[in-house]
């Protein structure tokens, strides 16, 4: 590990790493690959495996003479309850998560342990991922990451991180760990909506932890090697493909995030940002509107989308705030 990270306090932190997997047995054996050639071991790592899904609990127990694997079946779709039921096994001091279609770099969990260590106000710490399309690495750097501005936007960006770490807002669920006080008696948020993905789920997650006081720390250099691979729900990859309820539940889930987490001041100006603004992903009237003359033909149906999602995301919110 080189001298870009802080010098640690000299006791070290058990982590316990979960990954949560669905159908894709072959990019599951290489992130437990990944997992295995760490040069510092996991105490234990945890497989969320689907009981539909016999080939995925197949090659994790190939594993097992070699990683301390626990497998842990589930019988509810969506990577929300796969994650909160791999943290209520997980025993760790520090709990990390990555995908199944994501290879850890080597020092990946030397790198987590040991920020840790530098700070007990740290509640979360992720990193990069460096993302292939069918072998080629995606190019381009960014200095802003994981920001969430006054208004509602959140910025992403963890894929093309660069420079030195830094606190954030929020991390990216393929490479990201918590401190297990920071998280204990919290779990992934369940009234999220989707069945695989539940996207902007860290969003609702990270915001959470932040607001209890905890430091998340972006830092480039604890990084995996992401392979996206095909979902198995209507929320597909690509910027071709457009399905109106994946739109709303993505939209949904952003709305319920960001309501419960600003004030009443910030959360009025989301909501007529939000609907009047918005972003290419997320679009109000002014974002449609260059949609429309970009010639996206879906420009219309994902504004339609967006704001039953917004109007029912601040519903839910506006029933139950916490």
């Amino acid at each position: 590990m080189s001298d870009a990270t802080p010098s640690p306090s000299p006791s070290r932190l058990g982590v316990s790493v979960i990954v949560p997997t669905y159908r894709r047995p072959d990019r599951l054996a290489g992130c437990l690959d990944g997992l295995r050639r760490q040069t510092l071991a996991p105490v234990e790592v945890i497989v969320t495996v689907r009981d539909t899904d016999p080939a995925s609990a197949e090659v994790a127990g190939r594993y097992v003479p070699a990683l301390p694997i626990r497998i842990v079946g589930i019988e509810v779709p969506g990577v929300v309850a796969a994650i909160n039921r791999g943290m209520d096994h997980a025993h760790g001091d520090i709990i990390a998560i990555t995908d199944d279609d994501a290879v850890p770099h080597p020092d990946w969990i030397e790198r987590i342990e040991a920020w840790y260590r530098t700070d007990p106000r740290i509640g979360g710490v992720g990193g990069r991922d460096h993302v292939y399309h069918d072998g080629v690495p995606e190019t381009g750097e960014a200095d802003v990451v994981g920001r969430l501005q006054w208004f509602g936007r959140v910025i992403g960006n963890h894929h093309l991180g660069t420079g030195p770490a830094r606190d954030v807002d929020v991390l990216k669920g393929v490479n990201w760990s918590f401190r297990g006080a920071a998280i204990a008696g919290r779990r992934l948020n369940t009234r999220l909506r989707g069945s695989g993905a539940q996207v902007h789920n860290e969003v609702d997650f990270c915001l959470r932890i932040s607001r209890e006081g905890w430091r998340l720390v972006y830092d480039p250099l604890v990084a995996v090697d992401h392979f996206p691979a095909v979902r198995f729900d209507i929320d597909q990859r690509g910027s071709d493909h457009f399905h109106p309820l994946a739109q709303e539940n993505a939209t949904f889930n952003d709305t319920l995030a960001l309501m419960g987490h600003f004030g009443p001041f910030n959360r009025a100006v989301f909501a007529a940002w939000a609907m009047l603004v918005g972003t290419g992903e997320f679009p109000g009237l002014a974002q449609w509107a260059r949609l429309a003359l970009r010639g996206d033909r879906h420009a219309g149906a994902k504004l339609r989308a967006t704001l039953r999602g917004r109007l029912a995301g601040m519903r839910d919110w506006r029933e139950t705030p916490a």
